[in-house]
């Protein structure tokens, strides 16, 4: 299917997000335009780098969901080079465990990054969160409160709801999580994070980040809103 028939076919509204799907699986690129078609997304597949140059020399994409692996040009090599030229987001699919495939990944500059197989459902979450994330840095958004998913967490007084109840912080956690929620979107090194019983101890900023994902991540493991950046240090994304 070209882009043109993929668009012909889309009943969606011209408003709704369009995502790029490129992966060299056809039975992958069905299921992700079904399943994302029938979330709100515009969708438009690729086979491969080729074939997503293409599409993007006549359409504008809201996001591009980009696999990894793909004969001729890779998708890391195909993200780096989109990375450098355009400022499009990117959220990387790859079959591969191995965490340096993902520092990989991330080191081009994408947005996030997702592990093959995957729950459809975390795929969306991770598509609207990075959407939302460009639209509130777009709009200059600030306020005395930020949305992690079903958490808010309220700034001035320093208190983390979920669904309007309160999830109990230590003062350590509440200072680290207003340190990020002042700063959203902005990877904070470690030494930024540093308090009087931390200070040269990154092992301990570590688990107290540890500590604070329990509360706030629904996967600890495989974290959406409070993420590592190597060589940096924590960013966390809001909603």
């Amino acid at each position: 299917m070209t882009a043109a028939q993929a668009l012909a076919t889309d009943p969606l509204p011209d408003n709704a997000p369009h995502v790029l799907v490129v992966d060299d699986d056809q039975k992958i690129r069905d299921l992700l335009r079904r399943f994302l078609s029938e979330n709100g997304f515009r969708v438009t597949p690729a086979a491969d780098a080729a074939a997503a140059r293409a599409a993007m020399r006549g359409l504008t994409f809201d996001i591009i969901l980009l696999d990894v692996m793909m004969p001729g040009e890779n998708g890391l090599d195909l993200a780096r080079d989109l990375k450098a030229n355009l400022n499009v987001p990117i959220l990387m699919l790859t079959a591969r465990s191995d965490p340096e495939d993902r520092i990989a990944g991330l080191e081009t500059g994408v947005d996030d990054y997702l592990q093959k197989p995957f729950e459809p459902r975390e795929l969306l979450l991770r598509l609207q969160i990075i959407l939302r994330r460009g639209r509130g840095a777009a709009s200059g958004a600030t306020g005395d409160e930020v949305h992690m998913g079903s958490y808010v967490f309220y700034i001035s007084r320093g208190e983390l709801k979920r669904d309007e109840e309160s999830i109990k912080l230590t003062e350590r956690e509440r200072d680290l999580l207003r340190q990020f929620a002042q700063r959203p979107g902005t990877p904070i090194q470690r030494h930024e994070l540093s308090s009087e019983d931390t200070t040269g101890s990154e092992r301990a900023i570590d688990v107290q980040i540890n500590r604070l994902r329990r509360k706030i991540e629904s996967d600890p493991s495989n974290p959406v809103y409070l993420q590592t950046v190597r060589g940096k240090g924590y960013i966390l994304y809001t909603d």
